[in-house]
C-alpha cells in the first residue's frame, strides 16, 4: 500500500487504488479526479476551496468539519470527533489533532485527524498536531503520516516519540514540511531518530 500514497507537498497525500483519496488538497498543481477528499481543519493551507474544486466530480465526497463545509463546494459530509463510518470500501474513523504547547489549533476547535482502512491496511492522517494522549487509543496502524516541522506542530523529535511509544505504526511517513514551514531536514532528522526502530519512507 506505501507504493499507492504519494506526497505532493506540505499535507496533502494522493492515495491511490480502487478508490482516489486526497488529503488536505493545497497548491495542486493540476486537475484531477478524486473519489474522497478528507479536510483536517478550516487553515487557509489545509481548507482551501480552489484546490478543492480541482478534483472535485459529480461523485466525489467531501469529508469535512463542520468550520469547513461552509466554505467547500460538492457534497461535503460534515464530521466530528468520534465519527466512524465508511464510502464503499473505505472506512474513516475520525480522531482528535491539537495543540498541547501552543495556540495554533486549540482542542475547543474539534479539529480532527483520520485513521483511513482501505484493503485491510490502517492509515493514520494525524493532521495538525502535537503528540496527544489520544494517539495510544487509535488501534492498530499500519502507516501513519505524522508532522514534523515544528513550529504550528509536532517537531520531528516529538514526532518520532509519538511514533516508537504511541502510535507504533509499521511505516511512519513525514508530512507538513517543505512549504510554509520545515525543511526536508526535519524529515531526515524524523528518520534519523526511528533508524532500526520504525520504518521511514520520505515521499517525494
Amino acid at each position: 500500500m506505501i507504493e499507492k500514497i504519494h506526497w505532493l507537498g506540505h499535507d496533502t497525500f494522493k492515495i491511490e487504488g480502487e478508490v482516489v483519496i486526497y488529503t488536505d488538497p493545497y497548491q495542486i498543481k493540476r486537475k484531477d479526479a478524486a473519489n474522497i477528499i478528507l479536510i483536517t481543519h478550516e487553515h487557509y493551507d489545509h481548507c482551501s476551496p480552489e484546490d478543492v474544486q480541482k478534483l472535485l466530480t459529480k461523485d466525489t465526497t467531501v469529508v469535512a468539519p463542520a468550520d469547513c463545509a461552509s466554505k467547500l463546494g460538492g457534497k461535503v459530509r460534515t464530521v466530528k470527533l468520534g465519527d466512524s463510518f465508511s464510502l464503499g470500501e473505505v472506512k474513516i474513523e475520525v480522531v482528535p489533532a491539537y495543540n498541547v504547547n501552543k495556540t495554533f489549533h486549540p482542542k475547543k476547535n474539534g479539529w480532527v485527524g483520520y485513521v483511513i482502512t482501505i484493503q485491510g491496511t490502517r492509515i493514520y492522517l494525524a493532521g495538525d498536531t502535537d503528540r496527544i494522549p489520544e494517539m495510544k487509543n487509535l488501534g492498530k496502524i499500519d502507516i501513519a503520516l505524522l508532522p514534523v516541522s515544528g513550529m504550528y506542530v509536532m517537531t520531528a523529535r516529538e514526532a518520532a516519540e509519538a511514533a516508537l511509544h504511541d502510535i507504533k505504526p509499521t511505516i511512519a511517513v513525514p508530512m507538513h514540511y517543505g512549504s510554509i514551514v520545515g525543511s526536508g531536514k526535519d524529515a531526515e532528522e524524523f528518520r534519523r531518530l526511528l533508524e532500526g526502530k520504525i520504518q521511514v519512507v520520505i515521499k517525494g
